[in-house]
């Protein structure tokens, strides 16, 4: 996989990170508190003694650290899943592929139409926050690097 997903993580704001960050929290806990409180030599519970833009802030350094890309992967996709599916399924069926409520079962033998890409992203900012779109646009480039238009798009929207 490449760094795609790791680049995208650079230019979120601190908001849009937070943001994301906090919809994926369950019982008090953000995504990656684990980690975050390995990195703090806390123990897991205590790390919700912390604000949750605090926990954001150093969970977006880990993975930056790290250049995790599955990590950051997980996370955006996560997200996307969670809170903007219908994004997800948007692009898959603009762009014909076969998905089953936005999960994709291949991604080595089904990919996205590249000459559908203009009008799919143009349909997406219709409905979408553009950082949002970037933001799938960068995981989708990451997911099929054998179209390299998807990467264009997506350079040509984060000033890559």
């Amino acid at each position: 996989m490449n760094q795609i997903v790791v680049d995208q993580l650079r230019r979120l704001s601190e908001a849009e990170f937070l943001g994301i960050y906090e919809s994926l929290q369950q019982q008090g806990f953000g995504p990656l508190d684990h980690e975050v409180a390995k990195s703090l030599n806390f123990r897991p519970q205590a790390i919700r003694n912390l604000p949750m833009a605090q926990r954001a802030k150093r969970a977006r350094q880990i993975l930056a650290s790290k250049k995790s890309v599955e990590m950051c992967y997980e996370l955006f996709g996560s997200y996307l899943i969670k809170d903007r599916r219908e994004l997800v399924t948007g692009f898959l069926d603009a762009t014909g592929v076969p998905h089953e409520q936005g999960m994709v079962e291949d991604l080595d033998s089904i990919c996205p139409a590249a000459d559908k890409l203009e009008g799919a992203i143009k349909d997406l900012d219709g409905k979408f926050a553009a950082s949002d779109v970037t933001l799938y646009l960068a995981m989708c480039a990451d997911q099929w690097p054998q179209v390299p238009e998807i990467e264009a798009h997506w350079r040509k929207r984060a000033g890559a």
